[in-house]
C-alpha cells in the first residue's frame, strides 16, 4: 500500500526529467554552462561591456577624463542587477550614457550598455512593456546626438568636409542608436517567446502526464472491480452449492470445487496482470496490453453455469472484431451482468444472454426471469457490491461510443443493454 505514491513519485521524476534532457540537448554545452551559472554570464556581459568601452576609457585616460572613465565603470557595474532589477538598471544606463556622451560624445561605447539592459528587460518582461521602455530609453541618446553641435575627432582637421555632412553624420548616428537599441530588444523578446514556449510544452507535457495517470488508475479501477467482484461472487456461489452437495453427491460437490479453485487462480492471474503496471519485479517494462478476455465467452459462461445460473447464450451476425480491447470490452460487460445476476438474482429459471453484430454495431443483452433483491438502486446490508459496476460498464462502453442501460424488465426479471460502434474496419481497403 506504500508503493503507490513512491511508483508515482518516480513517474514524475522520470518525465519531467526526460523533458528537462530534452531542452538541455537543444542548448548545447556552451549554452547550458551559462544557463546553470548565472553569475557566470554576469561577467561575460561586463567583461564584452568593457571592451567594447576599452578604446574610449583610454583615450579618456590619455586625456586626463576621468569623470568619463568613472561613468563607464559605473555602467559596468550597473549591468551586474539588470536580471533582479531591469527597469530600474535601464533608467541608470541612460542617464549614465547621456552622461559620459556630454563628456566624450564620439566614443566606442555609444549606446553599448543599452544594449545589454534593453535585452535583459525584452527578455524577463512582457512584450509590450519592453517596446515601450526601448523608445523610452532610446531618445534621450538619440536626440542628443541629434543636435549634436560637434563632429567625430579628426574630421575637423580635414580641408574639404562633404556639404550637410555635420546633419548627415547626427542622423546616422542617431538611426543607428535606435536600430541597434531594437535589434537587442528583438533579440530579448525572442528569447522570452522561446522560454515561454518550453514552459508551454513544459505544461502541456505536465498535463498529458496527469491524464495518463488519471486514465491508467481509473482503468486499473475499472479492472480490478470487475476482477474482485466476479471472482468473489462466483466463489461465495461455488463454495455455498458445495457445502449443499457435498454430502448428497460427492462427485458433483469435486466438481464445484475444481471449478471454485480455478476462478481463484484466475482471479490471482488477472490481479497481478493489472496491478503489472505499478511493479514489475523483473525489471523489464510492464505489459499495457488489455488482459485477456480467454479469446471467447465459453470459459466465462461455463463458469457461470458451474455456479448455478440456467444460461442460455446466442449469438447473430459476424463475429466480434479481432481487437483484444474491444473483446475485453465485451467480456466484461458480460461478465458484469451475469456477476450482478449471480449476486442479485432469486427464484432464477433461466438467463439469457445475447451478442449480435450488425455492421458496426454490436449490441449484447443480458436479461434474467428472477426476483432481485436490489430496490430504489440500494443494495442490501452485507451485499458484496459497490455501487461501481453499472458505472463502470457505461465508462467501457463509452470507448466505443456505446451506451449501456440497466433496470427491470418489462417481461419481468432484470435486463441489460448495451450498444458498442467499432469503427476500425472503416479505415481498411
Amino acid at each position: 500500500m506504500t508503493e503507490a505514491p513512491q511508483v508515482k513519485d518516480a513517474s514524475t521524476a522520470t518525465v519531467d526529467a526526460s523533458f528537462a534532457e530534452i531542452t538541455q540537448r537543444r542548448r548545447g554545452r556552451i549554452r547550458r554552462y551559462f544557463y546553470e551559472r548565472p553569475r557566470a554570464m554576469d561577467a561575460v556581459v561586463i567583461l564584452c561591456y568593457v571592451l567594447l568601452a576599452l578604446p574610449t576609457i583610454i583615450s579618456s585616460i590619455s586625456e586626463g577624463k576621468w569623470l568619463v572613465v568613472a561613468l563607464l565603470l559605473m555602467i559596468a557595474a550597473v549591468l551586474m542587477f539588470r536580471r533582479r532589477y531591469p527597469l530600474q538598471v535601464v533608467a541608470a544606463v541612460v542617464l549614465l550614457e547621456v552622461a559620459a556622451a556630454i563628456l566624450n560624445p564620439w566614443g566606442s561605447n555609444v549606446s553599448a550598455g543599452l544594449w545589454f539592459a534593453l535585452y535583459a528587460v525584452a527578455s524577463i518582461r512582457k512584450r509590450s512593456l519592453a517596446l515601450v521602455v526601448f523608445v523610452a530609453a532610446s531618445l534621450p541618446l538619440s536626440l542628443l546626438y541629434l543636435f549634436m553641435w560637434t563632429i567625430p575627432s579628426g574630421m575637423d582637421t580635414l580641408q574639404e568636409v562633404p556639404e550637410n555632412f555635420h546633419l548627415i553624420n547626427n542622423i546616422a548616428t542617431a538611426v543607428t542608436i535606435m536600430l541597434s537599441n531594437l535589434l537587442a530588444t528583438g533579440i530579448g523578446i525572442s528569447v522570452r517567446q522561446r522560454r515561454e514556449h518550453e514552459a508551454e510544452i513544459a505544461a502541456w507535457a505536465a498535463r498529458t502526464t496527469h491524464l495518463g495517470k488519471v486514465t491508467e488508475r481509473n482503468r486499473i479501477a475499472r479492472e480490478m472491480h470487475d476482477v474482485v467482484a466476479h471472482s468473489l461472487t462466483v466463489m461465495v456461489s461455488l463454495s455455498d452449492g458445495a457445502a449443499v452437495v457435498v454430502r448428497k453427491n460427492p462427485e458433483r460437490a469435486a466438481e464445484v470445487l475444481g471449478e471454485l479453485s480455478r476462478t481463484g487462480r484466475t482471479a490471482l492471474a488477472d490481479m497481478r496482470r493489472v496491478l503489472g503496471v505499478l511493479r514489475d519485479d523483473s525489471g523489464r517494462p510492464a505489459p499495457l496490453t488489455p488482459l485477456e478476455s480467454g479469446h471467447n465467452l465459453s470459459k466465462l459462461l461455463d463458469g457461470f453455469r458451474t455456479a448455478g445460473l440456467p444460461l442460455h447464450y446466442a449469438h447473430t451476425g459476424p463475429g466480434l472484431p479481432a481487437d483484444p480491447a474491444f473483446e475485453l470490452t465485451v467480456y466484461r460487460i458480460v461478465q458484469e451482468s451475469l456477476t450482478n445476476v449471480l449476486r442479485y438474482g432469486r427464484s432464477l429459471s433461466r438467463v439469457d444472454v445475447q451478442v449480435a453484430r450488425d455492421a458496426d454495431l454490436v449490441t449484447i443483452d443480458v436479461h434474467d426471469d428472477g426476483r432481485g433483491t436490489v430496490e430504489g438502486g440500494s443494495e442490501p446490508v452485507g451485499s458484496l457490491g459497490t455501487g461501481q459496476g453499472i458505472a463502470g460498464m457505461n465508462e467501457r462502453a463509452g470507448i466505443y461510443a456505446g451506451i449501456v442501460t440497466a433496470g427491470p424488465s418489462k417481461r419481468g426479471g432484470w435486463a441489460v443493454h448495451a450498444e458498442l460502434r467499432w469503427a476500425g474496419d472503416k479505415g481498411e481497403s
